[in-house]
């Protein structure tokens, strides 16, 4: 492992100050993540700013009726608070689903939103990558690709969201509190997780120094029906081939609410819109639900070996809005 100076700030103003002064620098946290890529050498950071300590670890109604959850907040807590489970079912499941109990003792909800890719080329550092390593290429395009993107990706780079509580935090809506050396800043989970395009090695859209404080849900994210679905290779602890977050809320038979995201298909989670406006009004009808998400998948561009993820992300979309569209079902 590369020698690295190791910074412990008294506040987050100083943090930024610290982590903004050198570009080589990464914030560590629960370190879930961190570590395991500075072992490899993938990561290499000069400087390590430990903010575990100064990020905010509550949960708390805003007078607006939203939810804060601070970065901090193990997900084990978050998982067990009494806002999820029953009153945001798709919360807990995405988060009981997603590592070991071990691991979500340690991980931040912060945390979990950074995470890198699971690829296996972005994690080799004997293989060319350009989210690693701009312009070195995308071992992946031609090689082992079963486990990339289907949507969204670009000539540049193929890989993954790992995330499954960011799935769900798409699908109700979220935004991130971003705080940095010009203050506090608000932006939509959809809008601070990016696509590769010209830029893979930018997984957000943070700025140099900023950091994740806090992450908010809308008020409306509490009581309507909701579920996650996540298919993988194991039974437990494995990265999503594909997941479902959805919320749907069905009233005189027809839907007055849908939210829809995929995740393991594409580089941030997929918000599925165009699925969305297709049964927003409509009675959710097996017909109506196999059509809209076809509609959505019209999109895939699948590569060589994962052709078959589109196929589960349809059917996995297909039997949790099918069974949050039946009566007694939610």
């Amino acid at each position: 492992m590369k020698p690295f100076r190791y910074v412990r700030p008294a506040s987050l103003a100083e943090a930024a100050e610290a982590h903004g002064a050198r570009p080589g620098s990464a914030y560590l946290a629960g370190g879930t993540n961190l570590v395991d890529l500075m072992k490899l050498g993938v990561e290499r950071p000069d400087t390590v700013v430990d903010v575990a300590r100064l990020l905010p670890g509550g949960i708390e109604t805003t007078a607006g009726g939203a939810v804060r959850v601070g970065a901090g907040v193990r997900g084990a807590d978050l998982a067990a608070h009494p806002l999820a489970g029953a009153r945001c079912p798709v919360l807990s499941q995405a988060l009981l689903s997603g590592a070991s109990a071990q691991l979500r003792n340690a991980a931040t909800t912060g945390g979990n939103l950074l995470q890198r890719t699971r690829c296996g080329y972005f994690q080799d550092v004997s293989k060319p990558c350009n989210k690693r390593a701009p312009g070195s290429g995308c071992a992946a395009l031609d090689g082992v690709n079963r486990e990339h993107a289907v949507l969204g990706h670009s000539p540049l780079c193929v890989a993954t969201h790992p995330s499954d509580l960011a799935v769900a935090l798409s699908a109700l809506d979220a935004e991130v509190e971003v705080t940095g050396a010009d203050g506090v800043r608000t932006v939509p989970l959809d809008g601070f997780l990016r696509l590769p395009g010209e830029q893979p090695e930018r997984d957000t859209t943070l700025r140099h120094g900023e950091l994740v404080t806090a992450v908010l849900l809308p008020p409306g994210a509490f009581g309507v029906p909701s579920a996650y679905r996540k298919a993988r290779d194991r039974a437990s602890y494995a990265f999503a081939l594909a997941s479902v977050a959805a919320v749907l809320e069905v009233r005189d038979g027809r839907v007055a609410r849908i939210a829809l995201a995929f995740g393991g298909l594409a580089h941030r989670p997929w918000r599925a819109r165009v699925a969305q406006q297709r049964l927003l009004g409509e009675r959710p009808t097996p017909d109506a639900v196999r059509a809209a998400v076809d509609a959505e998948l019209e999109a895939a561009r699948p590569l060589r070996d994962n052709a078959f993820k589109v196929l589960l992300a349809r059917n996995l979309a297909r039997e949790v809005l099918g069974r949050l569209a039946a009566p007694g079902q939610h």
